[in-house]
């Protein structure tokens, strides 16, 4: 299928064209996503993020521009952002040393506290997920089979969660 219409068939919602473009590309954009340093999102997650980004916005995709160009286009901006909005929070303040190791420290521990907070304002079962995903590492499958849940569903409670934590960390 040449690139017109493919983008056409996605700018229509069609079910096939988008599982091509999951099967397609997926492996090449976690390769991108790995060479980012994300301490809260993993490569998987920005992936993720990519194609739901893709299918939402699917009508401003242009028919006249290599869809490779567009959806690794698409990947670097949401990595690219959540990677600034990460190291907003994390930016020591300049006028504290950073030899103060102390200093440093207590900033970290509050960095830390305000996270927690921000999960524990997730419902139950988001902050279990996301915890579990997050901090304890643990893969989609992990928690999968720990919850009786589908990882389809497993994925969707962590984007939900990342999403409202995100907001917070914008918000804050």
């Amino acid at each position: 299928m040449d690139n017109k219409k493919f983008i056409l068939s996605l700018k229509k919602g069609n079910e096939a064209a988008f599982k091509e473009a999951y099967f397609n590309y997926y492996d090449k954009l976690i390769n991108i996503a790995r060479r980012f340093n994300s301490s809260v999102f993993t490569p998987e997650d920005f992936v993720q993020e990519t194609f739901i980004r893709l299918y939402n916005k699917r009508e401003l995709l242009n028919e006249d521009v290599l869809f490779d160009k567009q959806i690794f286009t698409i990947c670097k901006n949401i990595i690219l952002n959540h990677i600034n909005r990460e190291n907003k929070i994390i930016q020591l303040d300049p006028q504290v040393d950073i030899l103060q190791e102390e200093s440093d420290s207590t900033i970290f521990d509050e960095r830390k506290e305000k996270l927690h907070s921000f999960i524990n304002q997730l419902p139950e079962q988001q902050q279990k997920i996301f915890t579990l995903h997050k901090l304890e590492n643990l893969s989609y499958k992990e928690i999968a089979e720990i919850t009786d849940l589908s990882e389809k569903t497993i994925a969707n409670h962590i984007y939900l969660a990342s999403k409202f934590i995100r907001k917070k960390i914008e918000n804050h």
